[in-house]
């Protein structure tokens, strides 16, 4: 690679000793991050994590000659990404650590540590009452697992598993829905029937395959993403794109009722699922991602499809005095409690080379969460989020950072949850959709759970997830109600 880049006509004589400089640094951070990969003992884990960081930022932020054309840009631009590409994932997670950790002295606003709650943990296998997070077929990957609460009751598709499970807040399992014939026979639940016996712990047999994106209604119903087999796919050639789940929908003891496709009961395919919410009246709403943009398919809660909402990418809302920048959706969510969905775009500011004025980069401007009116499909209003900034010294200078913090969930009255992966866990920001009542937080991971986690915020401002190490999947959650409602 080195050889080839070196013989390109972009590396002229002024660019060739700044090429083979980075790929020295490339080849120590490669050196660094397997040798993190195998060490125990924690204060040398923190001396090579810093020194990660500190290379990775060197070769994001190096000062490029004068002389450079944006071929050669891009070139000096690709060598952190050629290592991050060529990383097995533990080695990603890693990296991305170690490129915190060179900002862990930043300059940072004060923030309330909101108190984490444990509730239970769950063992990693294939029985009833454990989360079969990893594959058992050798590749050592992780698989989906999702989450949804609703009333102290944890809600868990296992995808890999294919199964899903109710737990209360204690870790008791109070009934599963499982496929027979890839799960065994569970030990301690019992099928429920209508003989009028008691039982308090059941089980139903569903034919799972993976089930995916979970929510939870007012009446304790339960709706999943679920993959059709292959030879069920459709391909829609006009919108390019593949169409390869449905919606299963069971009810409060976990018993089948339907399955929701494209135009209602027994409709056809979804594209990909981003997101599954449900909203007013018991409403649900399956937000999917196309190639030009968004599609979310509302239904009623008899499972009758009412609406249709289409988001183009050509035709992303953007303040009309603004000029010279790119926009792009980062998400969208359901409103809990109103026919409104949210679209969190983010915005981008072009930089041109002054003395070609040939655009060479970008850097963030904005973000902007437009409030979308269902009823009349019409963007209503919109509310400016905040950067999460920070400031760092290094070689003499102070540098600031502005980037772009994610959506996490919308609760009740407009309140929304925003955060932002940190050293330690997650900066989070509260605001309400008419911008007002910001207020920032800090939710802390313990070492070894950023292998996986999973987040549901509950409409009324409680925040759940599930955190896994190579063990265990502990249930844990924050009371941010309070948080969420000041």
């Amino acid at each position: 690679m080195l050889a080839t880049i070196l013989k390109s006509p972009q590396a002229t004589a002024a660019t060739v000793a700044t090429i083979i400089e980075a790929f020295a640094k490339l080849r120590e951070l490669s050196y660094t991050i397997a040798k993190l990969a195998d060490v125990k003992e924690k204060p040398e884990q923190q001396t090579l994590m810093r020194r990660s960081g500190e290379i990775f930022s060197e070769l994001t932020a190096a000062d490029l000659p004068v002389s450079v054309t944006e071929t050669s840009f891009e070139i000096y631009s690709l060598f952190p990404f050629l290592l991050y590409n060529a990383c097995s994932m533990k080695q990603k997670t890693l990296l991305f650590l170690a490129a915190l950790a060179v900002f862990a002295a930043c300059d940072r606003p004060v923030v309330d540590s909101i108190q984490r709650e444990d509730l239970f943990s769950l063992d990693i296998g294939p029985m009833e009452d454990q989360i079969a997070l990893y594959s058992f077929d050798g590749d050592g990957g992780i698989r989906q697992a999702e989450l949804a609460m609703k009333d102290g009751l944890f809600y868990i598709s296992d995808s890999n598993g294919g199964k899903i499970v109710r737990y209360n807040s204690y870790g008791d399992l109070l009934f599963l829905i499982y496929n027979d014939e890839t799960n065994p026979e569970p030990a301690n639940l019992k099928p429920k029937t209508d003989n009028g016996a008691l039982v308090t712990r059941w089980a139903f047999t569903y034919p799972l395959r993976s089930p995916g994106k979970i929510a939870v209604d007012s009446r304790k119903h339960i709706y999943t993403e679920e993959q059709l087999p292959r030879e069920r796919y459709v391909f829609d050639v006009k919108n390019r794109v593949q169409q390869d789940s449905i919606i299963l929908h069971f009810d409060e003891d976990g018993r089948f009722i339907e399955y929701l496709g494209q135009g209602g009961q027994g409709g056809g395919p979804f594209p990909r699922i981003a997101g599954l919410y449900t909203s007013v009246h018991d409403e649900i709403a399956a937000v999917c991602l196309m190639p030009q943009g968004w599609n979310i398919y509302w239904y009623n809660s008899q499972g009758e499809q009412l609406f249709l909402i289409q988001i183009n990418n050509n035709a992303i809302p953007a303040p009309p005095d603004w000029r010279d920048f790119i926009a792009s959706i980062d998400s969208v969510i359901a409103a809990p409690d109103a026919r409104k969905l949210y679209v969190k775009v983010d915005y981008y500011r072009k930089i041109f080379d002054k003395s070609t004025n040939m655009h060479e980069s970008t850097e963030p401007l904005s973000t902007l969460i437009w409030i979308l009116n269902v009823d009349n499909g019409k963007y209503e209003s919109h509310v400016e989020a905040p950067l999460y900034e920070y400031s760092y010294s290094e070689n003499g200078r102070t540098a600031n950072v502005r980037l772009l913090y994610s959506m996490l969930g919308l609760a009740h009255n407009g309140g929304i949850l925003l955060y932002f992966p940190v050293e330690n866990g997650y900066a989070v920001l509260r605001m309400d959709s008419g911008g007002h009542g910001q207020r920032r937080g800090f939710i802390k991971l313990e070492p070894g759970e950023a292998r996986f986690n999973s987040f549901h915020l509950s409409p009324e401002g409680i925040l759940s997830a599930l955190l896994a190490d190579e063990w265990k999947v502990r249930a844990v959650w924050w009371r941010m109600d309070r948080f969420m409602a000041d």
